[in-house]
């Protein structure tokens, strides 16, 4: 059958598709690390309710990983990939067009269900569409471009709110023009619209082999889930993944509210360098770890990983200016080899039921709701000094897995003593 070796051919089309669709996951997720600040400043909130933001966008995330699952059995690529690059333009336009916080918040819980969705679509489709034997190039590939999105997605931002730097500019002045003249950040929904409707267009038109899922990427059925559940090891690297995901969101969201209260910077400059500086250091802290991965277990590697981060979120928080400015890349550059050791530990812990565990493991990206939210809760009844020192619980938590953790099956290593 002509589908019977899917690894035989390689779809450079559906390659290119999967890195674009990446690309704007992390490019629209993670710019509200850089509007937080105008957000807040427009709509008047409490620390409180703007830690509900990232809460409503996360969330969704714990909501809709399983049932996407499944939704990924019964309906194509196609369909599943048209509908949610459909509805994501519909959701930003509306919130364009009503910029309040209560349609900004519907907004983000609908865009959350829908990176979900292509989360869960895309990871099998670069594995078919690219061969298995390049997967894991592939994979990495897919996080170098996951992690420029993140760096670029500020200076859009950036772009459109400096109304002196783009004075002239034809196209900043217009998107300016279509929302409220005290709200330009706004603007950015409209850009969001209209790249989720090119994406609609391009998915629908392209054609697509056949994907045969490997018995790791189904969803499974509810037995599997049951069973899991049962087994502590389950929850215990949830809650790993999920005190990951919301100490990354936790630094990233507050960062330029942090520099902006504490130390006077601007958030719309040096606010939305930072936290573009974050991301990008995380990016590269993933390459190095890739490359210490293959000489030190990983293990060791999360206990001196965690020890740093905690070490420069400290000085970060208690610092100087300058030394917030460095210490909070740095946090970037060390927590980024966690998700996939956290992961990788966790799918060498069992023996089956692999795809039904990463499903449960993927509701663990809630954390980044959860957590956030704290710690704007603390920073209302105290400080937000003192509600991002709470960022150090989820950390101690990372930091105690390469005590206890015991997989099955240890990463493989190279050992650069002689051989007898």
């Amino acid at each position: 059958m002509e589908n019977s070796k899917p690894t035989t051919k390689r779809y450079y089309h559906i390659i290119g598709l999967v890195m674009l669709v990446f690309f704007v996951i992390s490019f629209i997720t993670n710019i509200l690390n850089s509007i937080i600040v105008d957000v807040k400043d427009s709509f008047d909130l409490s620390l409180t309710l703007t830690g509900l933001l990232p809460f409503t966008f996360f969330i969704a995330y714990g909501i809709m990983s399983i049932p996407a699952g499944f939704l990924s059995e019964k309906y194509s690529e196609r369909t599943l990939l048209s509908v949610s690059f459909l509805v994501m333009a519909l959701a930003s336009l509306g919130f364009a067009l009503v910029p309040q916080y209560g349609m900004f918040s519907i907004t983000l819980f609908t865009l959350g269900c829908c990176m979900a969705v292509l989360q869960v679509i895309i990871n099998p489709m670069l594995r078919v569409a690219g061969g298995e034997e390049h997967f894991a190039f592939n994979s990495v590939l897919a996080q170098l471009v996951f992690g420029a999105a993140s760096f670029l997605s500020p200076y859009l931002y950036k772009y459109l709110v400096d109304r002196d730097g783009t004075q002239g500019d034809a196209i900043a002045e217009t998107l300016r023009s279509w929302v409220p003249e005290n709200l330009p950040w706004v603007s950015l929904y409209i850009v969001f619209a209209a790249i989720s409707v090119l994406l609609f267009i391009y998915v629908f038109m392209t054609r697509y082999p056949k994907f045969e899922k490997t018995e790791d990427e189904k969803a499974g059925d509810g037995s599997s889930y049951w069973d899991l559940l049962k087994n502590k090891w389950t929850i215990l690297y949830f809650l790993g993944i999920f005190c990951y995901v919301g100490t990354e969101q936790g630094v990233g969201n507050w960062i330029s509210q942090f520099l902006y209260q504490y130390h006077g910077l601007d958030p719309q400059t040096v606010g939305a360098d930072t936290v573009s500086y974050f991301w990008a250091m995380l990016t590269v802290g993933c390459l190095l770890g890739l490359v210490l991965l293959k000489f030190m277990d990983s293990r060791k590697l999360l206990i001196f990983a965690t020890a740093i981060s905690m070490v420069f979120l400290v000085l970060a928080l208690t610092g100087s200016s300058q030394m917030a400015l460095i210490g909070f890349p740095m946090v970037g550059f060390f927590i980024s080899v966690m998700y996939s050791i956290i992961f990788s530990l966790a799918l060498n812990s069992v023996k089956e039921h692999h795809g039904s565990l990463s499903g449960i493991l993927c509701t663990g990206i809630a954390g980044g709701a959860v957590i956030p939210f704290i710690v704007g809760g603390l920073g209302e009844m105290t400080s937000l000094k003192s509600g991002m020192f709470f960022l150090l619980i989820p950390l101690a938590f990372i930091f105690t897995i390469g005590f206890w953790a015991k997989p099955l099956v240890n990463n493989k290593t190279i050992s650069l003593k002689k051989q007898n």
